[in-house]
């Protein structure tokens, strides 16, 4: 394989897999009851400390399924045969991320969409350690 052909396929790649990573920033935004990017905007607003810890909670809840998103997708990169298969496992990742979430969501004596936009920073952060390893799980088992 010569240089511009590697070149070629990095492109080839790159083009389905930054979209498939906004696909899942959408997606997990839709699924939730609330905006995460309002949420992360308004946190500048220094006069309210409840706007700041809501966005601080929401990036890393955000900022964590991003994170095992891409886990996801790396490993995709890595195993898959073709960007066939890449999409395929990309769209799993998402899937599987927006389910972890909705399990944890049924699973604690809380409701983790009405504690992000409170403000609660331990929720947050919490789901973003959930996210984050949870991807690494599903990157993991790719290779299978």
């Amino acid at each position: 394989m010569s240089q511009l052909d590697n070149v070629l396929s990095f492109l080839m790649y790159l083009g389905v897999t930054v979209p498939l990573m906004g696909l899942g920033i959408l997606f997990f935004n839709l699924v939730t009851p609330y905006n995460e990017f309002a949420l992360i905007r308004d946190a500048g607003d220094v006069a309210h400390p409840a706007k700041a810890a809501a966005g601080k909670a929401a990036a890393y809840d955000l900022g964590g399924k991003l994170i095992g998103q891409v886990l996801v997708l790396a490993s995709a990169v890595y195993h898959s045969v073709g960007l066939l298969d890449l999409i395929i496992w990309g769209l799993l990742g998402i899937a599987f991320q927006i389910i972890v979430f909705y399990i944890f969501e049924l699973l604690t004596p809380f409701r983790v969409t009405a504690e992000i936009p409170k403000g609660n920073v331990s929720v947050g952060i919490f789901s973003f350690c959930l996210s984050v390893a949870s991807g690494g799980l599903m990157a993991s088992l790719i290779s299978y």
